[in-house]
């Protein structure tokens, strides 16, 4: 048996040799995605002397899809994906002009891969655009299947345009819709169990990692029944839930109303003292300035999918750039998750072997870890960190490095190999 079980308890059984679906990717996938193969390949025979391995399972999507079978993304491979439950994949091109949205979407939507997961820090080496990167240590927990993903809207002009537009008038009573003729609509769905499910997972993560909090990024001053009802399931499922491991800042509050602000400070300082999760909330805008004075105060964000975007890219921009950011898109359900380069294409680079594997390389990092092969995992981060130390990388990070020497991309893959 070759392919990724989940027992009773929602737990992965990972065989020893384990078959894994890949999609190669467009543009610059086709250089990232061997190198990545190739590094996983080596650490893992390295890590377990050849007791575990991983036998790499082709699947076509995008561009290489469309050209060898006719279809963006066949149902062959979201078979696969389904069967296999892990995958990891390079980056797509969406085709233009109809068909699918977008693939990376139809992808997560598909296999209702809820939450989209970008652990953010700083590798030593890399050069920073802020004045302490170290301090940057943060697990973006993304809802990844409503909000704005879920796709909804009419644009302006059209027969669904005026007919939302008419309901809106004439059943709903709204008024405040500025230029109703010129306008564009769109429906942002935020519900009970999609936010639960995001929060409960994001919780779960740090409590199995002991991690230190997890913070609720929402805009519900404003927007007070989607946003703001995202942060008041979370902080229902927190107390409901996990009520005897965490300590939430609504319950602080209530303290402080009730007995007074030394009260309340006693209690969180009692419960931080005791292990307890501190489960705490910020507005969306003064997140991402905090994020910039006091990166230290966050770890675990769990947040809605605009939000989510935002935070991922100017975290990632904080410690070095998209090129050395991960991702995956996972269920901790069913298990199923597919793990992803968090960059485009690039077809302007593509093919010229300059182009920088680390994306794909860490997040299959996330993958050997959600596997449960961390000594594997662990020997990738620590081969690509020597490399930065040394000043050697692809030329995107090393022009910056004092005496930085640059790499082309199947040579950065060698020389993450040689320090493994």
């Amino acid at each position: 048996m070759k392919k990724i079980e989940v027992d009773g308890s929602g737990r992965l059984n990972v065989p020893d040799t384990v078959e894994i679906p890949f999609i190669e990717g467009d543009g610059v996938g086709a250089e990232i995605t061997p190198v990545m193969q190739s590094v996983v390949d080596a650490a893992v025979g390295k890590a377990y002397g050849g007791r575990r391995q991983i036998e790499w399972k082709e699947v076509l999507a995008g561009e290489k899809a469309h050209k060898i079978t006719g279809s963006w993304l066949p149902e062959e491979t979201m078979q696969a994906f389904r069967d296999y439950r892990v995958g990891i994949k390079g980056p797509l091109t969406t085709p233009v002009g109809g068909g699918i949205r977008s693939l990376n979407v139809a992808l997560r939507q598909e296999l209702d891969l809820y939450v989209c997961l970008r652990p953010v820090r700083w590798f030593r080496g890399v050069v920073s655009p802020v004045k302490e990167p170290q301090k940057v240590d943060m697990h973006i927990f993304r809802e990844n299947t409503e909000d704005i993903y879920a796709g909804i809207e009419w644009m302006a002009g059209t027969p669904e345009a005026e007919k939302f537009l008419k309901f809106l008038t004439e059943q709903m009573g709204v008024t405040k819709v500025r230029f109703p003729e010129s306008s564009s609509f769109g429906v942002k769905p935020v519900s009970k169990e999609g936010s639960q499910r995001l929060v409960r997972s994001a919780i779960e993560y740090a409590l199995e990692r002991k991690l230190p909090s997890v913070t609720l990024v929402h805009k519900g001053n404003i927007m007070k029944f989607t946003e703001g009802g995202f942060k008041n399931w979370g902080y229902d499922v927190a107390e409901s839930e996990f009520g005897d491991r965490t300590f939430t800042m609504r319950a602080y509050e209530a303290i402080k109303k009730e007995s007074g602000s030394g009260a309340a400070d006693e209690a969180l300082s009692s419960a931080v003292a005791a292990g307890r999760l501190v489960v705490k909330d910020v507005i969306a805008d003064a997140f991402l300035q905090n994020t910039l004075l006091v990166p230290q105060e966050y770890s675990v964000i769990a947040t809605l999918n605009l939000n989510g975007d935002y935070i991922s890219d100017q975290l990632a921009a904080m410690v070095g750039g998209i090129g050395i950011a991960p991702g995956a898109n996972i269920n901790f359900r069913t298990g199923h998750a597919i793990f992803e380069a968090t960059h485009g294409t690039a077809p302007n680079i593509a093919g010229r072997n300059v182009v920088n594997p680390s994306s794909i390389l860490l997040s299959a990092v996330m993958m050997l870890e959600y596997m449960g092969w961390t000594e594997a995992a662990a020997m990738i981060t620590a081969a690509m960190e020597r490399a930065f130390e040394s000043g050697r990388a692809t030329s995107d990070l090393a022009r910056f490095m004092e005496r930085g020497t640059p790499l082309g991309t199947v040579e950065f893959g060698r020389e993450v190999t040689g320090n493994l």
